[in-house]
């Protein structure tokens, strides 16, 4: 029996040919160096932001370049797959502004170069284990999990590479007839590679290749030596081999992935000249990292960091355009210099590349990310606020539901300051915006200061007795401030905070703390945008009963 005939043997069922496959998935019809991309995640309902930052490279080097960005589902492992992970996936990334120009859908596929999820590409993937056998380019291999063990101990004694591969692999080269021996006794077997490669080389005969990374340069690669698994025992792929011939017959130009898979690179070059294809250009980004309690960087966890979890971002209500600011501050090193000179423009306009990406750690900050907030919500009309707002709080917060009954009341407390000549920057992310504006709402307003130590008890009283009969909500800024300054110097106080600081012993305080006793009655807090803004917002008749009240 040759390798033709054991190829047949093994897959019987299998009729169409790699040629076959050209076919039906013939090179894209796209412009001149436009770049196809994916993103391919497992469905473990886990989302984070890792998938994010990659998703966001894939995106942004389709798009520019006039190519193809899409979405392709990896669930060879089924052990990790969760019910309804895939709509979580495509929900989460659209909600960070990521959209795919075809691949899985919630409906279905959408695109010739289908079907997008690798569980249902099988047939495919035999199809090429055939071809690798009847080239004499992979074998069956019926070790068990116990032999495996003992090659393993025996390796680790002798200080050798652990793996199934040159002498180690009694079925790389066996008889064929012990094959068709198992084979008719239904053995359980895998279908393992057949590696050129020189096992536990040293030195000068270790057999190296060149391998283009966009973001990297040229990465000098060992060659691979081990019998990798390419079909598991239950006929399915592993990743290796899955994403091989998935990336060439969706004919995939740059392939965006984490470092941490640098180590399979030897293989995948191998799995490239075996299949006889040029392999696609890879992209290794550099892994995202924080800086932990003792000062170091670490990678972010699933375990330790909440940040990491798309979840966190969505339910804290951070604005997508936000996220999205904030991940190309770290994805690209020019990216602020271009922010401050274009600061209206699109991040569309932005000219991504790949060559300014980091390769030594990209550090995630969160503080970082809420001031970038803070300038991008700044630019966001207060009716984009309110709508980004309401739908949060339907989602995620709707205690939060009657601060949406008067649209154009709480589009004023939006817009408070952000015209100043110096624009305030109040508003981060959904919770602490909320938090922010809650003492414009009576059922959420609390008093949560205490008043300024230079005010005693009596004179709060007595502050807050003569404002309210000076009041009139019809005064402007200048006249409303003169009745506060007039109220100060009448009870000891000085109408100048510098005029207390020159003469502390003449004075009680300043007019700064007999505004502020003013604003607590009305906020509830020592800090707040400006007080007459506030006035003119809550209405008169809530400004007197807040001050009678207190």
């Amino acid at each position: 029996m040759n390798n033709k005939e054991l190829s047949n043997l093994l897959f019987p069922n299998i009729i169409k040919t790699e040629e076959d496959y050209e076919q039906i998935y013939p090179k894209r019809n796209l412009p001149e160096n436009a770049k196809v991309t994916r993103l391919g995640p497992s469905p473990t309902g886990f989302i984070h932001l890792g998938n994010l930052y990659g998703a966001f490279v894939d995106e942004r080097l389709a798009h520019q370049s006039g190519g193809i960005f899409y979405l392709r589902i990896e669930d060879t492992d089924d052990k990790r797959y969760v019910e309804g992970a895939v709509d979580t996936i495509i929900d989460s990334l659209a909600f960070f502004g990521i959209n795919f120009d075809e691949g899985v859908t919630k409906t279905g596929d959408d695109g010739d170069y289908g079907d997008y999820t690798q569980s249902h590409r099988e047939e495919i993937y035999k199809c090429f284990a055939k071809k690798l056998i009847s080239e004499g380019k992979a074998y069956p291999c019926f070790l068990t999990e116990e032999e495996i063990s003992e090659i393993r101990s025996s390796q680790e004694q002798q200080k050798l590479t652990p793996g199934i591969y040159g002498e180690w692999s009694k079925y790389r080269n066996c008889d064929v007839s012990l094959i068709e021996e198992k084979l008719n006794k239904n053995v359980p077997y895998v279908i393992r590679l057949k590696s050129d490669g020189k096992p536990n080389a040293v030195g000068k005969d270790i057999k190296r290749n060149s391998v283009k990374d966009a973001i990297r340069g040229n990465l000098d690669v060992p060659e691979n030596f081990q019998d990798i698994v390419i079909l598991k025992a239950t006929g399915i792929p592993t990743y290796h081999f899955a994403h091989t011939i998935d990336d060439h017959l969706m004919r995939t130009t740059h392939v965006v992935r984490g470092e941490e898979w640098l180590p399979s690179l030897p293989i995948h070059v191998e799995l490239f000249e075996k299949l006889g294809w040029e392999a696609p250009i890879y992209c290794h980004t550099a892994q995202l990292m924080k800086i932990g309690e003792d000062g170091n960087k670490r990678k972010l966890s699933k375990r330790m960091d909440p940040e990491l979890s798309l979840d966190y971002y969505m339910s804290e209500g951070y604005h997508p355009e936000a996220v999205r600011e904030y991940l190309l501050t770290i994805l690209n090193s020019n990216y602020e210099e271009w922010r401050a000179a274009n600061p209206s423009a699109s991040i569309e306009e932005f000219n991504f590349t790949a060559e300014k990406m980091s390769t030594s750690g990209a550090l995630f900050d969160l503080n970082k990310l809420n001031d970038v907030s803070k300038d991008t919500l700044l630019n966001i009309p207060a009716c984009s606020l309110y709508d980004y707002l309401e739908n949060w709080s339907k989602i995620i917060a709707p205690e939060y539901k009657t601060f949406f009954e008067d649209r154009n009341y709480l589009e004023q407390i939006l817009d408070i300051g952000r015209e100043d000549k110096k624009p305030r920057k109040d508003l981060i992310y959904s919770k602490q915006i909320m938090n922010f504006i809650s003492y414009f709402f009576d059922d959420y307003f609390r008093v949560e200061d205490e008043m300024p130590v230079e005010v005693p008890k009596e004179d709060t009283r007595i502050i807050l007795d003569e404002y309210l009969k000076s009041y009139d909500h019809s005064d402007d800024q200048s006249q409303w401030f003169d009745k506060i300054r007039n109220i100060a110097t009448e009870n000891g106080y000085a109408a100048k905070p510098k005029d207390f600081k020159k003469h502390p012993d003449e004075y009680k305080g300043h007019v700064g703390h007999v505004s502020t006793v003013i604003r607590i009655a009305l906020t509830g807090r020592s800090q707040s945008p400006d007080i007459w803004t506030v006035q003119q917002i809550l209405g008169k008749e809530k400004v007197e009963n807040r001050i009678k009240n207190y």
